[in-house]
């Protein structure tokens, strides 16, 4: 019988964090129905995850683990256990109990209303403050790079229903950020307010350089935008530089006005700027559209428990 509910958690070095949130998704789940499944997927943690994930597949039959061959990254590891998994329900929430497994109750309860998508809005998000200054500056940009607009107090617990699930999984988009991707999927979308707590344990494994690689994902992956600001203004440089040529012959014409060779320089270096910068952006367009083409599995499963 197919559960009626699947939850699933992608863990990267959280090796203090598996006994205690299984056992607190246990005690949800109890609460809501007794046919349910816990899918754990362990994206390539540096640390012994795997082995805390096997012991609790042991001791819970509805609790299953899947290993990826390496670290494919979050977003890639959700797609693995929605792609996995057979509820009707799919819930899913990060490994570091930010998220409160009670409000799963909640997300139920909001698609009885009749929403195939539920996404959670944090009351008060307990990040560092330098975090929450990147995060407005990174919405602020997206909102202007991109079709779709981003809200900052979303969390990262939300429930789709099997049709959302099935269409998320048939698309093989390589740069993925899965909350944007069940947005373009469509369907009725609702919200619900949650409170955000702080990590149960360590922190959190997102380096600057991992924050970045998903901020150009995000941009560069739902709209051409970019390009279009960039040809815009290469366009109005153009134009510019017409109408600044015409008042120079003006000026020499008409009045002793001896042009200085600094502020050539000064053209010839923000016009290469211009064209380095257009190349820039094109060439991560081009290396997104490499990575597509190559065709390549979005992960790949090195091990699964309790599947059969």
């Amino acid at each position: 019988m197919k559960p009626e509910i699947s939850v699933v958690s992608p863990v990267y070095g959280a090796e203090k964090i598996v006994d205690e949130l299984v056992r607190q998704l246990i005690d949800s789940l109890e609460q809501i129905t007794s046919n349910y499944e816990i899918i754990l997927v362990e994206d390539g943690s540096p640390d012994n995850s795997w082995r805390k994930i096997q012991e609790n597949c042991l001791k819970f039959k509805q609790v299953k683990g899947i290993k990826l061959s390496k670290n494919f990254g979050q977003h890639h590891a959700v797609s693995a256990g929605i792609s996995e998994s057979k509820g009707n329900s799919i819930v899913v929430m990060d490994c570091d109990l930010q998220d409160d497994p009670k409000d799963i109750q909640k997300l139920i309860d909001k698609t009885r209303e009749g929403y195939d998508t539920v996404f959670t809005i944090r009351s008060k998000r307990r990040h560092p403050l330098l975090k929450r200054i990147l995060s407005k500056l990174y919405k602020s940009l997206f909102s202007l790079l991109s079709n779709e607009e981003f809200s900052l107090l979303n969390g990262s617990l939300y429930l789709i229903n099997r049709k959302v699930a099935d269409a998320v999984t048939d698309l093989k988009d390589k740069p993925r950020l899965m909350g944007q991707v069940i947005r373009w999927v469509g369907f009725k979308v609702g919200y619900i307010e949650v409170k955000h707590k702080d990590r149960f344990e360590g922190k959190s494994s997102y380096s600057v350089e991992k924050l970045m690689n998903m901020v150009w994902d995000g941009w560069i992956s739902n709209s051409d935008k970019m390009l279009r600001i960039v040809m815009y203004l290469g366009v109005f440089i153009s134009i510019s530089a017409f109408f600044a040529a015409i008042l120079i012959i003006i000026m020499k014409s008409f009045i002793d006005f001896m042009t200085g060779w600094s502020s050539i320089i000064v053209a010839i270096l923000f016009s290469t700027g211009l064209i380095l910068l257009a190349q820039g952006v094109v060439g991560l367009y081009v290396g997104k559209i490499f990575e597509q083409t190559k065709e390549r599995p979005l992960y790949i499963i090195d091990e699964k428990i309790n599947f059969n």
